[in-house]
């Protein structure tokens, strides 16, 4: 695992010819609120972490913090990354780049996320389904094809009303 400031982050997805997936016009969205109970939050997670990958390389890029902080829990999560010997605050490096065999890892950032109320993406480098995880409790999963998104909904439950594409 590896920790990248915001420009690395933007510079893995110019790497590879992309785009957040909410900038990409045409796009197909799937909304999905979380969870009502907390507790459910790390299968949610631990789902996105382990089915949207892949397994292959991805990238949790946080990018709203702050907006409730009376559910953040920094200290958990410095702890959480302290773990990694990255002792960087998350404005410094919001990105944490997970490698295909590291699943678990990026399932925990994401649930700790989650539950903090923060937002950002996750982006698999297979490109067949990203995500924008939202503080204010849902998940849009964005993909080129409609039969991408199939899983998503069997495995997390009826989706929210959207307009089916995201804006470009």
């Amino acid at each position: 695992m590896r920790f990248y400031t915001k420009e690395e982050c933007e510079t893995w997805l110019l790497d590879r010819q992309r785009r957040k997936p909410d900038l990409m016009p045409g796009v197909r969205v799937e909304r999905i609120e979380y969870p009502p109970a907390p507790y459910r939050v790390f299968f949610f997670a631990h789902w996105v972490a382990s089915e949207l990958t892949y397994r292959r390389p991805s990238l949790l890029f946080i990018t709203e913090w702050g907006i409730w902080p009376r559910s953040e829990n920094w200290h958990l999560y410095y702890k959480l990354r302290q773990t990694y010997s990255d002792n960087r605050l998350l404005h410094e490096a919001p990105g944490h780049l997970f490698l295909e065999h590291e699943a678990e890892d990026p399932a925990s950032f994401l649930q700790l996320s989650m539950l903090n109320g923060w937002g950002g993406y996750v982006l698999t480098q297979a490109n067949y389904v990203n995500a924008f995880f939202s503080h204010d409790e849902y998940i849009d999963f964005f993909g080129d094809k409609d039969a991408n998104l199939t899983d998503i909904r069997k495995a997390l439950g009826p989706s929210q009303p959207t307009d089916g594409t995201a804006k470009a």
